[in-house]
């Protein structure tokens, strides 16, 4: 008992030296971790574009068991819940409600990325969007799996191609029942909106932390004007990266999980009000920590060990290049983020607390 106090009174002094910003609608509790979750997955999802696939095979999204098992891997790992993709369609209506019953049950929590772009990155008429805002507030904002914040929490991808007024159009009739956050790539966009929304959460699954020297900086410039505007900011962090069989160029390494680390410390250091983990699924950009074929259990190791989780029951891998638990990742992080090693131990401390009650409440994986 006296060691938890010890680690509450280090994280709380930790959380006053780097200012954490009290903003409208925070949560009073640990800077949660949520990590964006795709349902999308059809098994003929798994034919284009992947040079990786799940240990649970190639599922669908609709399957009630991998969607069970996905959840309690993300305990394991101390990740707090999923941001999930999603636009109002009867396919993905039907599995967002799957899902809530089942984070309602494992007490998990979600919130929603609304994808504000069609296939070919158009963004959708603006009176489809405020539509399938009012049907998400109507339909599923009420549960108790989306009580994360004060309100339930939608981040709207795309902003950056509606005008101030269309968002406003869209955003304005459910902002008293929603906290509706932009997705703009800099302070810039960020504060051409200011007003219209409740915040921002940068996707940001593409950097390079060896070559983007000033990344870090920038998420504290993101921040600050966030917080300045009392909204909330969520900050990302990414394993790695690689798109090229989607049309991208860009690749950025793993590096036996030194690249995930880094970002982690990073998005810490901009003080947000929650961490956007990308992501738990998104095979076809290869930045998933889901449990996969080239990676084993590596990523959700190395998650459980800087967030604080218990150690997940994940038997029954058979990675093809599995790394092997026993390495001791620690909470080193590479040199071009300065300051990032203490920000990151403070993660460690404000969520220990949270871990022993986690033992409490987790079972064993689907696959023991």
């Amino acid at each position: 008992m006296r060691v938890r106090r010890v680690l509450a009174l280090g994280a709380a002094a930790l959380l006053l030296t780097c200012g954490l910003a009290a903003t409208a609608g925070a949560a009073a509790r640990p800077i949660p971790v949520l990590a964006y979750y795709y349902i999308w997955y059809n098994p003929e999802s798994w034919n284009r574009a992947k040079i990786d696939y799940p240990l649970l095979g190639r599922y669908s999204s609709d399957d009630t068991k991998v969607l069970e098992q996905h959840i309690r891997w993300a305990q394991y790992a101390g990740i707090d819940g999923f941001i999930v993709s999603w636009k109002h369609t009867p396919a993905l209506d039907a599995r967002l409600r799957k899902l809530v019953a089942i984070a309602d049950r494992l007490d998990f929590k979600l919130a929603i990325i609304y994808q504000g772009l069609d296939f070919y990155r158009r963004p959708l008429p603006v009176g489809r969007v405020a539509g399938d805002f009012r049907f998400f507030e109507s339909h599923f904002a009420s549960d108790p799996a989306f009580d994360l914040y004060s309100r339930p929490l939608v981040i709207w991808s795309g902003t950056w191609e509606f005008t101030p007024d269309q968002v406003r159009q869209a955003a304005g009739p459910v902002r008293d029942k929603l906290l509706v956050l932009a997705s703009e790539k800099n302070v810039q966009g960020y504060e051409r909106l200011a007003g219209t929304v409740d915040g921002n959460a940068y996707y940001w699954s593409s950097v390079d932390p060896q070559t983007d020297t000033n990344y870090a900086s920038k998420l504290v410039q993101m921040a600050n004007a966030v917080h300045q505007d009392q909204g909330l900011w969520i900050a990302p962090a990414a394993p790695g990266f690689d798109a090229r069989l989607v049309g991208g160029h860009r690749v950025v390494a793993r590096r036996n999980g030194e690249t995930l680390r880094t970002e982690l410390a990073a998005a810490e250091q901009s003080t947000p009000d929650a961490v956007g983990l990308i992501s738990w699924n998104e095979f076809s950009e290869n930045s998933q920590v889901e449990p996969s074929r080239r990676f084993g259990k590596t990523y959700i190791n190395i998650l459980r060990d800087v967030l604080g989780g218990p150690a997940p029951a994940v038997s029954g891998f058979n990675s093809d290049n599995q790394t092997s638990s026993r390495h001791n990742y620690g909470l080193g992080v590479a040199s071009g983020v300065g300051g990032a090693l203490v920000v990151l131990v403070g993660l460690v401390l404000v969520r220990a607390g949270r871990a022993d009650r986690r033992r409490g409440r987790v079972q064993p994986g689907l696959d023991d």
